[in-house]
């Protein structure tokens, strides 16, 4: 159980007195000096009587030592008034002049005065003195030792209740342990062990029960000498009080001898008045003192009431205690009685684990006797194991030998069985090629793909005419002047075809230039249909021209070492219908198309560039040159529109080391001029004249394509500078694949329908192969060479440069190949392992 601690106001009991002459040497002692805070505990120490005893002594001997100097003080001023009186009427009866008794009694006068001051500022030096010792004391006595020891008790009946808390929680702990235990633990000694617990703890609690009231015994005694001491010092100070009565009645002589003196000196009735004024403030003080001993017996009462209920906290806490005891012995009955009961129970188990015991241990021997002819089986065949273990690395050399030999004899079969697999697979891959270019053959020489070019930001807005056939990828639908229209071509790409997507579909006719064959892909449609983006792409997303030949490259790696192969590129632009070397040193000299002179009838460029590439740094360094030297220029329906046509004609020879066989195949990669009317585009001058001839050259392509579809007996290629160029493209049984880009933009759904009908009719086209093709068909069938017919040349020899790009021209650049001696000039290669992967067209 806690009280809330109560805390009285201190005030002062005692006075101090200076010792000088003067009645304003009284000086009031301040409060804090021997203020003391009463805190309300449980029971009070045996140490606070002695200490309260100490201090009530302590302030008797201030009083007796204050009064001492008090009654000293008044009898100096006594003598002094006495020897005053008596100067007085000596200086009265003299009776001198009344000028010469005021000069001889101001110097008297004066120093009365300079005597008096000096003693009121010696007593301030004193009670300045005094109050900062008080001061001090205050600091070092802190709390009394009454408080300080009923702290200690209040603490020390926490720590009491914290015991008995943790002895029944101990009991019920160890009760806890008992249950859990008992078939395992000793319990009569564990119960004993906590009787005698129980016996110490009440030992204990009575102890400090005995304690408690010595404490509050000595508390009484100690409250009744306080008392005592303060009943005493009562009594002391009321004697002063009459003491300073009795001073009360001194002033008048003072002030009866005064006006003797007054009359004659101003000073002196000032020093008087400063007396009377000083004797009035020490009858204030003394008011004060008295207000401080009543606070100082109403701090004593309020102790009183303090003990009185520190004495009934003592009683609760005596019957808490009887309660607890009670408890205590009832709790103690409780575990003796579980106790017993537990031990009844951990006996009666223990008895059937013994018999259980007792069973499993007959089980256990009858296991022995019958385990112990298994054992000597163990041990026999123990000792047969060991015998063989011995014998072990014999007959493992012995099996590692019959084991090479039967490997040995496998690899021989093996290694036999593979030689037939590769020729085999050589044979079947001859026979792959020949049924993929058969197939290539007969779905048309001239394949035609067509690509959706996407709708700009700034054409978001417009309605797209065009639409596909979800099930159908070669089929296109376009919407013009409300009638709907079908187009059937080989395959068509939506807009958000991809570049990879496109050219994974022409690939297959890339890799056919590396066994000798003629191939051609070129784009065609209007102005700002994406043709040139399809051929060459972005730097980050490059198009057919630059992937075309990174697939050369990574097929031309497979088929290493038993080939050796060489890529050779030449850049030719046709505008105005005239020929430019791309790569030349002088872009604007002006080349022709010649026939070979060798009488081979190939088609040769006397002058044109080649230069040979090794990697995709010098793809890309050529193609800056190339791009430097073309013309464009700005029209109505492009920004920068192609001028002129632009081909890029890539030659692959190839050597076979092991055969001595030669093939060259050919590449050309055409990006063709825009398609454009005059009038919509808004040409004017050179740039009308340009238009003039693009539209020739591509109406020139049209004939030519309308001849090779009506199979006539004349096709005419020589009409336009770009049919000659692509002679060898649209004859015989060279490859090609025309690439036609729409536009879906409603604007351009006239040039969107001409360029799909020539598409149309393109693809109808059907070549037709020469006699010496055939009968070099024929040879493949027959040959034993696993690549395509392979091609000597029969033109003047070419010199290709290597990069960094050092132009050299040649003679004569060969241009066609379609004109071959029928003695069987390509031959076939015997030792191609690694072919590229092709893929057959859909």
């Amino acid at each position: 159980m806690e009280l809330h601690s109560v805390r009285p106001a201190a005030s002062s009991v005692d006075f101090l007195m200076s010792d000088g002459e003067d009645e304003g040497s009284f000086l009031s002692l301040p409060t804090a000096a021997f203020s003391h805070r009463l805190s309300l505990t449980a029971e009070p120490t045996e140490t606070s009587a002695p200490s309260q005893q100490l201090l009530i002594q302590a302030l008797q001997d201030k009083v007796c030592d204050f009064q001492a100097r008090l009654r000293s003080e008044q009898l100096s001023r006594h003598l002094l008034l006495q020897q005053q009186s008596v100067q007085e009427e000596a200086c009265l009866q003299t009776s001198p002049p009344h000028g010469v008794r005021l000069l001889s009694r101001c110097p008297a006068e004066e120093q009365l005065v300079t005597r008096l001051r000096t003693q009121v500022e010696q007593l301030e030096e004193k009670l300045s003195n005094q109050t900062q010792e008080v001061e001090r004391l205050h600091c070092e006595l802190g709390a009394t030792d009454l408080e300080k020891q009923l702290e200690l008790l209040l603490v020390e009946n926490q720590l009491l209740k914290q015991e008995l808390k943790s002895s029944r929680s101990s009991e019920l702990h160890s009760h806890d342990a008992a249950v859990g235990s008992c078939s395992h633990c000793p319990l009569r000694q564990d119960a004993e062990a906590r009787q005698r617990e129980q016996r110490l703890e009440e030992r204990d609690l009575q102890e400090k029960s005995s304690r408690g009231e010595n404490l509050r015994r000595q508390q009484e005694g100690g409250r009744r000498r306080q008392e005592e001491a303060q009943k005493e010092l009562h009594l002391r100070l009321q004697e002063c009080e009459e003491e300073l009565g009795g001073r009360a009645v001194t002033p008048p002589r003072v002030k009866y001898v005064a006006p003797a003196v007054g009359g004659e000196s101003a000073d002196s009735r000032r020093a008087v008045a400063e007396l009377q004024m000083k004797n009035a403030g020490l009858q204030e003080q003394l008011c004060v003192q008295k207000q401080l001993l009543r606070e100082k017996e109403v701090q004593l009462q309020e102790s009183q009431r303090s003990c009185a209920q520190l004495r009934t906290q003592v009683l609760v806490y005596e019957g808490e205690m009887e309660r607890a005891r009670g408890q205590l012995e009832v709790e103690m009955q409780h575990l003796e009685e579980e106790k017993n009961r537990v031990i009844e129970e951990a006996f009666i188990r223990a008895e059937s684990e013994m018999k259980a015991v007792h069973q499993n241990l007959a089980g256990v021997r009858m296991n022995l006797l019958t385990l112990q002819p298994a054992l000597r089986t163990l041990t026999c065949d123990y000792n047969c194991l060991k015998r063989q273990v011995q014998e072990f690395p014999f007959m493992l050399d012995k099996a590692i030998s019959e084991a090479k030999q039967e490997i040995c004899h496998v690899i021989s079969e093996v290694s036999s069985t593979n030689q037939e697999l590769l020729h085999k697979y050589k044979r079947e891959m001859n026979l792959r090629k020949k049924c993929h270019n058969e197939l290539v053959r007969l779905k048309g020489n001239i394949r035609v793909f067509c690509r959706v070019r996407p709708v700009s930001l700034v054409e978001q807005d417009s309605v797209t005419m065009l639409s596909f056939d979800s099930e159908d990828d070669a089929v296109l639908y376009l919407s013009n002047k409300g009638k709907m229209m079908t187009f059937d071509l080989d395959k068509v790409f939506p807009p958000r075809a991809t570049q990879e997507e496109v050219f994974q579909e022409v690939q297959s006719l890339v890799t056919s230039c590396i066994d000798g064959f003629n191939v051609c892909i070129f784009a065609y449609g209007q102005t700002g249909s994406g043709k040139t983006f399809t051929m060459e792409g972005a730097v980050d997303n490059p198009g057919i021209n630059q992937r075309a030949l990174r697939l050369l490259f990574s097929e031309v790696t497979d088929k290493a070492p038993d080939w050796d192969y060489r890529i050779s590129v030449s850049m030719v632009e046709i505008y105005n219908e005239t020929l430019r070397n791309l790569l030349g040193e002088n872009p604007s000299d002006k080349l022709d198309i010649k026939m070979n002179p060798d009488g081979s009838g190939q088609l040769y460029v006397p002058g044109l560039t080649q230069i040979t590439v090794q990697s995709p740094e010098d793809i890309n360094r050529v193609f800056e040159l190339g791009h430097m030297n073309r013309a464009t220029a700005c029209t109505n329906l492009n920004e920068h529109s192609s001028r002129s046509h632009a081909l890029l004609i890539i030659t692959v020879s190839g050597f076979n080391s092991a055969t001595g066989n030669h093939t060259q195949g050919k590449l050309n990669l055409v990006d063709l001029a825009g398609s454009e009317r005059i009038g919509k585009s808004g040409a004017e001058g050179s740039r009308l004249r340009e238009a003039q001839c693009i539209n020739k050259s591509l109406s020139a392509l049209g004939d030519v394509i309308n001849a090779l579809r009506g199979r006539h007996a004349h096709v005419p290629f020589r009409n336009s500078r770009l049919t000659y160029l692509l002679q060898d493209s649209l004859s015989g049984d060279s490859k090609t694949l025309m690439m036609v880009q729409v536009s879906p933009l409603p604007g351009n759904m006239s040039e969107s329908v001409c360029s799909l009908k020539f598409a149309q009719r393109v693809r109808s086209v059907e070549l037709m192969s020469s006699s010496s093709s055939s009968r070099r068909h024929e040879y493949s069938s027959t040959s034993s060479s696993p690549t395509h017919d392979s091609v000597e040349l029969d033109s003047p020899p070419v010199t290709p440069v290597p990069l960094p790009i050092s132009r050299a021209s040649s003679a004569g650049s060969t241009l066609s190949s379609a004109s071959r001696t029928p003695s069987g000039s390509r031959r076939r290669s015997q030792s191609q392992l690694s072919t590229g992967r092709l893929k057959l067209t859909a």
